[in-house]
């Protein structure tokens, strides 16, 4: 049996939507008889974590079959001495290749913010998904903007990040990890700020090889189904008790896409 491919969702900021990217990712290959693991890297905020636990207890209280990744969550310790942050990094890497000969997929949802642990992850990378809210100030992360003709004049420490994880992989002599960059959070009216971001994903990824995607627009219902353990592939089919609107119907055609991007079937 072939080993698990490892989805990595990192980014050094928070407040992208990582988690909720990571949660429909999971439920989405749950949907498809694909056994599933996750791992939440921020044991101390657990995101993920809270995500999945409200996802049980919502299946339990209404007698539902919803679909459970097996999960692990990993807290980092603040101040780690160097023979504690090899222990962790060892424990980490034998967690990850065991979910790999366990399972179809292994999700990991990093933290928002760098850790020898977050470094690691990106190593384990086939696939890295970095969602990016729709502002400059999130684009500072990848690259260092020019003010006055808004281009790019280097990469930026996250960039960079990748970059050294890629050179470990290429040195293991392993295949370069596919990296996607994803537009989260847009609003649905196009605009000036828009454009502007869009065309400068276009030349970073160029030069750093990723792919730019547009992601999740912003929708108020990502907070509601959190705190149900739900997503938008929950809706309908006698799932979940939740009715399907044009609103949901969009988001999970953005969904699809962001899936069909990242070369997975979805027809």
């Amino acid at each position: 049996m072939p080993a698990g491919k490892v989805i990595v969702i990192g980014n050094e900021k928070g407040g992208t939507g990582k988690s909720t990217l990571a949660m429909h990712l999971i439920v989405w290959f749950l949907c498809q008889g694909k056994r599933v693991a996750s791992i939440d890297l921020d044991g101390r905020q657990g995101t993920l974590t809270h995500y999945i636990e409200n996802r049980a207890a919502y299946a339990e209280k209404h007698g539902l079959a919803l679909g459970l990744p097996e999960h692990l969550t990993v807290s980092t310790r603040e101040f780690p001495t160097e023979a504690e942050r090899k222990e962790d990094e060892v424990a980490f890497l034998y967690q990850v290749e065991k979910l790999k000969n366990e399972n179809d997929v292994i999700l990991i949802d990093t933290a928002g913010s760098d850790s020898a642990l977050f470094r690691l992850a990106h190593t384990t990378a086939d696939v890295l998904m970095t969602p990016i809210n729709d502002s400059l100030v999130d684009l500072d992360v990848l690259a260092q903007i020019d003010a006055e003709s808004l281009t790019v004049k280097a990469p930026g420490h996250y960039a960079q990040t990748v970059w050294q994880a890629r050179q470990k992989r290429a040195a293991q002599k392993r295949p370069q990890t596919k990296w996607f960059v994803v537009r989260n959070r847009t609003m649905h009216v196009s605009t000036r700020n828009e454009k502007v971001i869009w065309k400068l994903l276009e030349a970073l990824g160029k030069r750093i090889n990723f792919t730019p995607l547009a992601g999740l627009g912003e929708r108020i219902i990502f907070r509601e189904l959190f705190l149900k353990g739900l997503t938008l592939l929950d809706f309908g089919g006698g799932k979940a008790p939740l009715k399907l609107t044009a609103n949901t119907l969009a988001a999970r055609q953005e969904l699809r896409n962001i899936l069909r991007a990242i070369g997975e079937k979805t027809d």
